[in-house]
C-alpha cells in the first residue's frame, strides 16, 4: 500500500472514531442519502467532483513520494519500524497543534468536536437535513429530489475548513424555514440539540419566532379560527397556571432549598425524610378515618362520658378512652344498628343475624383496613426504596457531575433576588462537596497502623454494645417492677399517682434515647474517621441498634404481660391500655425532642460563643435525628391497631418538629467541616424505615391478630378467641347465607389462614428486592466499562492523529533528502 493510501486511510480511521455514536447513525444516513440522490441525479457532477478530489491528492501524493529503490525501501522499513517501537513514547498532545501538517489540520478541522463556532455552516446545513427528515415524518412534505443540491451538504465542502457568509446566510435561512413548520416540541429538542452556542441558538429562536408573528399577521384568519386560536392560547396559559399553583402547594419548597445551599444534601436528607414520613401518616390516617373512624363516629354507640380535665393531653386516658381515639370504644356489630345490651356485648348470633341486613359489619371492616393499610404501606415503601436504590447507587463520577452542575445547572428562568440567592448558595454548596469528594485522598497505611485502628474501632463498639445492652436490661427490670406494683397496688392507688407511674415508664426511656446517642458520639471521636459519610453511617447503626432493642423489650412488655394479665392490674380493656402507652412515648418524644434542641443546641450555641469565646457552632447530628424519626414512626405504626386515630399525633408531632428543627439549624448550626455528598443516605434512610420499622411493627401487629385472646368487653373483637377469626366468622355466616358462595369459604381458608401463602409473599417481595439489585449492579457495571471505552477511544483518536502526522513527517524528509541528493548530483 502507498503512503496516500495509507494516509487516506488513516484519515478515514479518524474521521470515524471522531464522531460520537449518536451523531454518527444520523450522519451515515443523510450521506447516504446524499449518495444515492447525486448518483441518480447529478452522476456527471458528482463523478467529476470526486475525480477532481481524488486527482488533487495524487497530485499531492506523486509530489511528496520519492523515487522506489532497494535504499529508499531499506529506510522506508527502518522507519516504519523505529515509529512502531516509539509511538507510545512520541505521543503528543492533540490541543498543541504547532507543527502539524496541512492534512492533518484539515482533518482535525473536519471533526465534529472541533467544528463549534468555526464550521458553522456545516452544522446548520446538517441540521436543515434533519429538520427535513423530521417534517416528512411528521406530515407529507415534498421528498428531498425536490431541492436544489446546494441546500444539502455537498462533497465539494470536504477539504474547506468553512463556508462562504453568503452560503451561511442561505443555510441558515432555510433552517429557519424548517424549524417554523415542525411542532414546538420537536423544534425545541432540535434547538437543544445543535452543538451550537446558546447565543447562536438563542438568535435562531428567535427568527423562527419573528417568521411566525409575520405570517399570522398576514394571514387574514376567520373569526372561528380567531376564536379557536384564543381558546388554545387561554386553556395552555391556564393549565400553566394550574401547574405553577400545584407547584407553590408542594409543602416546604423554599426553606428545603435553603437548607440545601447553607448545610449541604446530609442535613436535605433529614427534611426531605421527615416529609416523606408526613405522606406516609396522611395516607395511613385517610384509610382509617374513611373506613373506621368516619363510620363509628356517625353511629356512636351508647357510653358514658366523662368531663375532660386537661391531663388527658399528657397521658392519653381520662375522656380520651370513650372516643373514636380507641380501639375499645369501636362496635362489636355491624352498623347502623346499635347495640341494645348497655355493656356493648354481642354474641355470635347477634352478628349474624345483623349480617343479613344491607350494613356495615364493623369487625371485618376493622381487620382488614389494618391489614390492607400495612399492605399498601409495604407495597409503596418497597417501590420506594428499589426505586432510590437504583437512583444512588448508579455510576457517577464525580468530575462528570463537577462538569455538569459547573457549566448546565442554571436556571435562567429564575429572576427573583432571593430565588436567585438560594440557588447560588445551593449550587456553590454541591460544587463543595464534589470536589471535596474529587480531593479525598486514601492513602496505605501500616500494618501497625491499621491494627491500632482496629483495635480502636473493636473497643468502641464494644462499649456501645456493652451500653446499649445495659440499657435494655434496665428496661426490662423497670417494666417489670412497675407491672408487679400495679397488681399489687392498682386498687389502693391514687388516679393521679396511678397516671405519674405510667408516665415514669416513657420518661425513662426517652432519657436514655437522648443520653447514649450522645456516648455515641464521644465514641466515635475517638475513632477518628476520615470520611464524615462513614462517620455518619457507622452511627445510624449504633443509634439502630439502641432503637430497635428498646422498641423490643416495650412490645414484650405490652404483648407479653399486659395482654395474657390485663384483669391482674385493674384493667377491663388492655387494648386501650396499650394505646395510651404509645400515645404517652410519643408525647415523651416530641418533649425530649424539644429539650434536646434547647439544651443540645441553642445553650450549646450561647456558651459556646458568650463563655468560650468561639464562633463554631454545633453540627446538626443527623444519625440521631434521622433515628428519632424511624423510632416515633414505628410508635405509630405499632399503634394504628390499638389506636386507629394516632397518625393524627404523629403528623402534628412531625409538623411542630419539622419547624422546630428548621429553625434550630438556621440559627444554632452550622455546615460541617469537611462538606461531604450524601448521594445514598435517602436510600438507606427508607430501607431503614423498611426493614427494621415496618418490618417489625408488622410482625408484632400480625403476632396480636393471630395469637392474642382479644379483650371480652371492649372492641369489635370481644367475642372472638382471636382478631383473626372476624374473617372466619364472616365467611361462615355468607356460607350459610348463600350455599353458592361456598368457594370463596374454602379459598380464605386455604389462602388467608395458611401462614404459608404470606411467607410466599414475603419471599416474593425480596426477591424483587434482590433482582432489581442485581439489576442495577449490572448496569454499574455496564456504564463503568462504556466509559472506560470512551477513555480508550479518546486515546486511540490522540494515537491515529500522531501516527498520520508522523507518516507525514516522513513522507517530508524523505522527499528532502532526495532533492538534497538529486542536487548534489
Amino acid at each position: 500500500m502507498t503512503d496516500s493510501g495509507r494516509l487516506l486511510k488513516i484519515s478515514g480511521f479518524v474521521t470515524i472514531l471522531s464522531r460520537s455514536p449518536a451523531d454518527e447513525e444520523g450522519v451515515h444516513d443523510s450521506f447516504q442519502q446524499l449518495i444515492a440522490e447525486h448518483s441518480d441525479n447529478g452522476a456527471a457532477s458528482s463523478a467529476l467532483e470526486l475525480q477532481q478530489l481524488q486527482s488533487d491528492l495524487d497530485e499531492e501524493s506523486r509530489d511528496n513520494e520519492p523515487l522506489s529503490g532497494p535504499e529508499h525501501e531499506h529506510r522506508r522499513r527502518q522507519g516504519a519500524s523505529d515509529l512502531e517501537c516509539d509511538g507510545g513514547e512520541r505521543e503528543m498532545d492533540p490541543i498543541q497543534g504547532e507543527g502539524w501538517s496541512s492534512d492533518t489540520l484539515k482533518i482535525l478541522s473536519s471533526m465534529p468536536s472541533r467544528t463549534i463556532g468555526r464550521n458553522r455552516g456545516a452544522i446548520i446545513s446538517q441540521y436543515c437535513n434533519k429538520t427535513l427528515k423530521l417534517r416528512r415524518r411528521r406530515q407529507t412534505r415534498p421528498s428531498i429530489r425536490d431541492f436544489s443540491p446546494s441546500s444539502r451538504p455537498s462533497i465539494r465542502s470536504y477539504g474547506m475548513e468553512g463556508d462562504t457568509t453568503d452560503a451561511e446566510v442561505s443555510k441558515r435561512e432555510r433552517l429557519v424555514n424548517n424549524l417554523q413548520n415542525l411542532p414546538v416540541s420537536d423544534r425545541v429538542r432540535m434547538l437543544r440539540g445543535m452543538p451550537l452556542s446558546v447565543a447562536e441558538k438563542k438568535e435562531i429562536r428567535n427568527l423562527v419566532m419573528q417568521k411566525e408573528k409575520r405570517i399570522l399577521s398576514n394571514k387574514k384568519l376567520s373569526c372561528c379560527s380567531q376564536l379557536k386560536y384564543y381558546i388554545i392560547i387561554a386553556a395552555r396559559k391556564s393549565w400553566y397556571s394550574w401547574l405553577s399553583f400545584l407547584h407553590s402547594l408542594q409543602p416546604w419548597h423554599t426553606l428545603l432549598k435553603r437548607v440545601s445551599g447553607r448545610f449541604g444534601t446530609g442535613v436535605l436528607s433529614y427534611f426531605l425524610f421527615l416529609k416523606t414520613l408526613v405522606f406516609f401518616n396522611v395516607f395511613l390516617f385517610l384509610v382509617t378515618g374513611a373506613f373506621l373512624v368516619l363510620p363509628q363516629a356517625v353511629h356512636p354507640p351508647y357510653r358514658d362520658m366523662t368531663s375532660f380535665s386537661g391531663l388527658e393531653l399528657l397521658t392519653g386516658a381520662g375522656s380520651f378512652s370513650h372516643t373514636v381515639m380507641y380501639y375499645g370504644y369501636y362496635a362489636n356489630y355491624t352498623l347502623p344498628r346499635r347495640s341494645r345490651d348497655e355493656g356493648g356485648g354481642q354474641n355470635a348470633s347477634t352478628l349474624t343475624s345483623d349480617s343479613q341486613q344491607f350494613s356495615y359489619n364493623m369487625p371485618l371492616a376493622y381487620f382488614f383496613t389494618i391489614g390492607m393499610a400495612f399492605f399498601i404501606t409495604c407495597i409503596i415503601l418497597v417501590y420506594s426504596m428499589s426505586k432510590t436504590f437504583g437512583q444512588s447507587f448508579r455510576i457517577n463520577k464525580s468530575n462528570s457531575i463537577l462538569t455538569m452542575k459547573t457549566f448546565s445547572c442554571w436556571d435562567f428562568k429564575v429572576i427573583k433576588k432571593k430565588s436567585v440567592q438560594i440557588m447560588s448558595e445551593n449550587i456553590g454548596t454541591q460544587l463543595k462537596e464534589l470536589l471535596a469528594e474529587l480531593t479525598q485522598k486514601h492513602t496505605k497505611s501500616t500494618f501497625c497502623k491499621r491494627f491500632c485502628r482496629l483495635m480502636v474501632h473493636g473497643v468502641a463498639w464494644t462499649i456501645c454494645i456493652a451500653s446499649t445492652t445495659g440499657c435494655m436490661a434496665g428496661i426490662y427490670y423497670f417494666s417489670e417492677f412497675i407491672h408487679k406494683d400495679l397488681q399489687q397496688n392498682h386498687r389502693n392507688l391514687d388516679p393521679l399517682m396511678k397516671e405519674a407511674k405510667l408516665l415514669s415508664l416513657p420518661t425513662v426511656v426517652s432519657v436514655i434515647n437522648l443520653l447514649l446517642p450522645a456516648l455515641f458520639n464521644l465514641v466515635g471521636w475517638m475513632e477518628t474517621y476520615e470520611s464524615p459519610s462513614v462517620f455518619a453511617y457507622v452511627a445510624i447503626g449504633r443509634n439502630l441498634m439502641l432503637k430497635m432493642s428498646m422498641l423490643g423489650v416495650l412490645c414484650f412488655h405490652w404483648l407479653g404481660r399486659v395482654a395474657p394479665e390485663y384483669k391482674s392490674i385493674g384493667l377491663t380493656c388492655w387494648e386501650d391500655f396499650v394505646g395510651q402507652e404509645l400515645y404517652r412515648f410519643l408525647l415523651m418524644d416530641f418533649i425530649f425532642t424539644l429539650l434536646d434542641t434547647l439544651f443540645g443546641e441553642l445553650l450549646w450555641r450561647l456558651f459556646s460563643e458568650k463563655v468560650l469565646k468561639r464562633k463554631r457552632k454545633p453540627v446538626f447530628d443527623i444519625a440521631r435525628n434521622v433515628l428519632d424519626l424511624i423510632y416515633g414512626q414505628t410508635l405509630a405504626w405499632l399503634g394504628v391497631l390499638f389506636s386507629p386515630v394516632l397518625p393524627v399525633v404523629q403528623i402534628l408531632k412531625l409538623f411542630l418538629v419539622f419547624y422546630i428543627k428548621m429553625s434550630s439549624v438556621m440559627l444554632n448550626c452550622q455546615a460541617p467541616r469537611k462538606p461531604y455528598r450524601a448521594s445514598q443516605m435517602t436510600t438507606i434512610f427508607i430501607t431503614l424505615l423498611c426493614i427494621p420499622s415496618l418490618l417489625g411493627a408488622s410482625v408484632c401487629v400480625t403476632y396480636t391478630m393471630w395469637s392474642i385472646t382479644p379483650s371480652t368487653s371492649c372492641g369489635p373483637f370481644r367475642t372472638l378467641d382471636t382478631m383473626f377469626k372476624a374473617g372466619k366468622h364472616w365467611m361462615e355466616i355468607l356460607e350459610k347465607d348463600n350455599p353458592s358462595l361456598s368457594v370463596l369459604s374454602k379459598a380464605h381458608t386455604y389462602f388467608v389462614e395458611n401462614p404459608f401463602f404470606l411467607f410466599v409473599g414475603a419471599g416474593i417481595f425480596l426477591i424483587v428486592i434482590y433482582f432489581h439489585s442485581q439489576v442495577v449492579d449490572g448496569q454499574r457495571k455496564i456504564i463503568s466499562l462504556l466509559q472506560d471505552q470512551i477513555q480508550n477511544e479518546g486515546e486511540d483518536k490522540k494515537f491515529l492523529i500522531n501516527r498520520l502526522q508522523s507518516v507525514h513527517k516522513q513522507k517530508q524528509d524523505a522527499g528532502k533528502r532526495l532533492k538534497s541528493q538529486d542536487s548534489t548530483c
